[in-house]
């Protein structure tokens, strides 16, 4: 663990955080130059950010690594809005791997479909079949966003990449472990259903199983920034 002492200001998050993963990466090159990641995957944003240089921008010139930011909620920027219109294409993200182009009020190109060739910074991603909720994808460092987008979506088992996922998971076991504090309940397995009433029985009916998706939200709390590796090749 370590002890935050910068304080947190809305768009200058990397300056809070990033010196702490500047050492960790740079403690793996000394240390297990074998186990070096091709590319980091961020919980944050790249140049989808009010400056254009977001914590995955500023992680990916320090280290010199391929950088995705992969943020769970829009950051409304250059007039983009979580209003109704951007909820209708949400609404119309059906399937794993759909996407929509993010575009500011300036003009500038934020985003594109996946697969045509522009020099955009960001989308949003349905990144599973049983999520509703997007992500968002912005180039960070030395990456395509065409790339980046098939590299997270194939990260995926649930909506959160799996790198991002099983980061957060293991650093809330390790601050659990570390004070002392009780371990949370256990998910009930998605194997395990409910034995439903007879028909003509008067029991009360059986309950909605939960889907996967749900099942990984309850098994992998969020709210804390993670930043994961992703060996590929």
């Amino acid at each position: 663990m370590v002890s935050l002492t910068a304080p947190y200001v809305s768009g200058f998050l990397a300056f809070r955080e990033v010196p702490f993963l500047l050492e960790l990466v740079q403690q793996l090159r000394e240390k297990e130059p074998g186990l070096m990641p091709q590319v980091l995957l961020v919980d944050g944003n790249g140049v989808l950010h009010h400056r254009g240089f977001g914590v995955a921008c500023h992680l990916g010139v320090l280290t010199d690594l391929p950088c995705v930011g992969v943020a769970k909620k829009l950051l409304q920027v250059d007039g983009l809005e979580n209003n109704a219109l951007h909820k209708e294409k949400i609404r119309l993200l059906q399937t794993r791997g759909d996407s929509f182009p993010l575009l500011g009020d300036s003009g500038t190109v934020l985003g594109m479909p996946t697969g045509q060739p522009s020099p955009s910074l960001s989308q949003a991603l349905r990144s599973h079949d049983r999520s509703t909720r997007p992500l968002y994808i912005s180039v960070g460092h030395k990456m395509s966003l065409e790339a980046a987008v098939r590299l997270t979506c194939c990260c995926c088992r649930f909506r959160i990449p799996e790198p991002v996922r099983q980061a957060d998971i293991c650093s809330r076991e390790h601050i659990r472990k570390s004070l002392g504090l009780p371990r949370p309940p256990t998910p009930r397995s998605p194997t395990q259903r409910p034995v439903a009433c007879p028909r003509g029985d008067s029991g009360e009916s059986s309950g909605e199983v939960p889907s996967p998706q749900r099942q990984a939200d309850r098994t992998a709390p969020g709210g804390r920034r993670s930043t994961a590796q992703c060996q590929v090749g």
